[in-house]
């Protein structure tokens, strides 16, 4: 029997661990699977090192959007402790000024109680555009709210602002790494995979036909597949 691998999945923007739900199952045949907790600091700096205190001693590092910014820095921290890497639906990139003062508006109507009105507003980028009536994900994303709050999607709109340009780094990671995406993410191109793919040695790039920023309630079996031959990489 093969030995097994740890494996830290770390969630995105204003999600919590139900968005690894449909494909985390099948990811226990390779190690015990857990979901980092994200929401208690407001830096990445910050965040990695709560994640690599909590965190078994070598493990496959899968992110998902924010969850990728954070497996970047958790790579410049501590890259000897990171076996296998998955970035999913993110990008290396810095956010732009006019993004950085958008962000900021969000983090005000947040904290004056209209969480849920932003995150309806932003639901129709978050999934292919076939699904932006699908009432399942759609109450997945409300429920994620809920578990991260005002106070911690406050956090990640600090750190998201505050991140640095990844792009530096790229090249020293040396792990197997999976570039993932979706054929139709309205919020990161796939020219911004490609440029991760491109800038990372040995990297796989997979995009995902009918597929928007949530690979995983919105292809889990698609998703499943890749994340399977990333850990047999």
């Amino acid at each position: 029997m093969r030995d097994t691998m740890p494996i830290l999945l770390v969630p995105g923007l204003t999600c919590s661990p139900r968005i690894y739900a449909p494909v985390e199952g099948p990811l226990w045949r390779f190690g015990p699977v857990t979901t980092a907790n994200h929401i208690r600091d407001d830096s990445m700096g910050a965040i990695a090192r709560r994640i690599l205190a909590e965190a078994p001693p070598r493990f496959a590092l899968a992110g998902h959007s924010m969850g990728g910014y954070i497996a970047f820095e958790i790579m410049r921290q501590a890259p000897d402790r990171v076996a296998k890497l998955a970035l999913i639906n993110t990008q290396a990139r810095p956010d732009t000024p006019d993004v950085s003062e958008r962000r900021r508006g969000f983090m005000a109507r947040a904290k004056a109680g209209k969480l849920h009105d932003v995150i309806d507003e932003h639901f129709p980028l978050m999934v292919h555009p076939s699904r932006t009536g699908d009432t399942d994900i759609r109450k997945l994303v409300h429920d994620m709210g809920d578990d991260v709050g005002a106070e911690g999607f406050i956090n990640h709109q600090t750190a998201i602002i505050a991140r640095v340009d990844s792009r530096p780094t790229m090249a020293t990671i040396r792990c197997p790494t999976l570039v993932l995406s979706g054929d139709q993410d309205l919020l990161i191109p796939n020219s911004l995979s490609k440029e991760m793919a491109d800038g990372i040695p040995g990297a796989k790039l997979v995009i995902l036909s009918d597929c928007g920023h949530c690979p995983q309630p919105e292809r889990p079996e698609a998703t499943v597949a890749a994340l399977t031959d990333w850990m047999q990489m």
